[in-house]
């Protein structure tokens, strides 16, 4: 601040500095900044799909039964080859992975395309096209999250998930708006052609990040060697304890799949878009103000609280019975999820050695994926047995409960904090030996 400058003045622009989003990560990393306008660009157009793709099987067979089936045709081929994808990340070069994969889900967005081009769409290729996706997916995304570590400096990876988490928020709220634009107007031919489109400038994008080479004496993948990063997953009870906490948060209170029936026992059908687009604008308002994070070192407490939060707004949106209370509770819960999700990955990416960074990704993977939808089913479920809102508030308090359990269980969790865990010393100390060998170009 000037000596001439008001006080008054000064605080909030001080404040304002302080919540604003650390870009420390897009200036010094130039492959950074590749990555992530090309998970920005491909972010909208899957989207595209993730709307059109039920939306057409709707059409073609008029069941939601049928349009159900899509989520139980992706979850094997993601839990399978999310643990083999991990294996591979930490094996082969992980740029040529992500690239080779992101070009694999271009050609399937284009098989989309010329299947909704023929006079008489096929149903059958849908269904085999969502599992291949949910395959790719899980090939991709152990190496996308475990190529962060090795482009970012260390100390700029709370900064670099807060910025990644940006383009998904906005994504998540503006990507399904825009898609039912496109579908609506111009059809699920449209839709499809535009997420082709998008994977093309994501791929020349990522063809512009360095080579990031397997580490000396990477070890083959094979089953001993995801066995292996499961092993090291369980010797780490600070680790064990993010994935059970993210997991019950999920398990008890994920009702997505209960919203339809939320918004007509309300009275406000018309609430429904808002609902499901909530939460994300609550994430979008964390990652907007997210630079108080990068000055967080305890981030097992971090992640607890965010957790405990979650399940409390959760408790809320059940319990009240007003619209704009639910909708005010989701947007809660969503920034608390926000939180919890930085806490995780700064965990992560800040302490796991880069040898078996590959294969924790793939169990994280696991860990954020199976958890929702686990969740959909136990809410659908409790639904049908104590009503609607019962199912959300009772989820949220057994949350909370669970979050505080695993926390008890699991000393070690919250214990951790980056300044002392020796883990994150070591891989601290590993990230600065490296650039100094060949030191990264800004």
């Amino acid at each position: 601040m000037n000596d001439d400058e008001p006080a008054h003045t000064g605080r909030p622009r001080a404040l304002l500095r302080s919540l604003a989003p650390d870009l420390a990560p897009w200036r010094a990393s130039r492959d950074f900044r590749y990555l992530w306008t090309s998970g920005c660009v491909t972010s909208f157009g899957s989207f595209l799909t993730y709307v059109a793709l039920p939306m057409q099987i709707k059409e073609l067979t008029d069941s939601s039964f049928a349009v159900g089936l899509i989520g139980a045709v992706e979850l094997v081929p993601l839990i399978v080859f999310g643990l083999w994808g991990g294996a591979l990340a930490d094996a082969l070069d992980r740029r040529k992975l992500v690239l080779r994969s992101e070009a694999a889900l271009g050609l399937l967005a284009g098989l989309l395309l010329l299947n909704a081009l023929l006079p008489r769409p096929v149903l059958w290729p849908l269904y085999l096209v969502a599992a291949l996706v949910a395959a790719c997916d899980g090939l991709q995304r152990p190496a996308l999250d475990s190529l962060l570590p090795r482009i970012v400096a260390h100390q700029h990876l709370t900064a670099a998930f807060a910025l990644k988490s940006l383009y998904h928020n906005v994504a998540s709220v503006a990507g399904p708006a825009l898609a039912g634009v496109v579908v609506a107007f111009s059809g699920v031919q449209t839709a499809y052609a535009l997420d082709v489109l998008t994977f093309v400038v994501s791929l020349l994008l990522l063809a512009r990040i360095r080579a990031v080479p397997p580490p000396t004496g990477a070890e083959r993948p094979s089953v001993r060697a995801v066995l292996t990063g499961v092993r090291y997953a369980w010797s780490r009870k600070d680790l064990l304890g993010t994935y059970a906490i993210d997991t019950c948060a999920m398990l008890f209170a994920f009702p997505v799949a209960v919203f339809p029936f939320l918004a007509s026992e309300l009275g406000a059908n018309w609430a429904l878009g808002p609902m499901y687009a909530a939460s994300a604008v609550g994430g979008l308002l964390v990652g907007a103000t997210s630079g108080w994070t990068s000055r967080v070192h305890r981030h097992g407490r971090l992640l607890v609280v965010a957790a405990v939060g979650w399940g409390a707004a959760m408790t809320l949106a059940g319990l009240a019975g007003n619209v704009w209370v639910v909708l005010l509770g989701l947007a809660l819960a969503g920034g608390a999820d926000q939180v919890s999700g930085i806490a995780r990955s700064t965990m992560w990416n800040q302490s796991i050695p880069d040898e078996v960074r590959g294969r924790m990704a793939g169990v994280e993977l696991l860990s954020y994926s199976v958890g929702p939808q686990l969740g959909q089913v136990r809410a659908g479920t409790m639904a049908g047995l104590i009503g609607v809102r019962a199912a959300v508030w009772t989820g949220g308090l057994a949350c909370v409960a669970a979050v505080l359990t695993v926390a008890a269980a699991l000393p070690r969790l919250l214990a951790h904090d980056d300044r002392t865990d020796p883990h994150t010393a070591a891989v601290r100390a590993a990230h600065e030996r490296a650039q100094q060998e060949a030191p990264a170009a800004a």
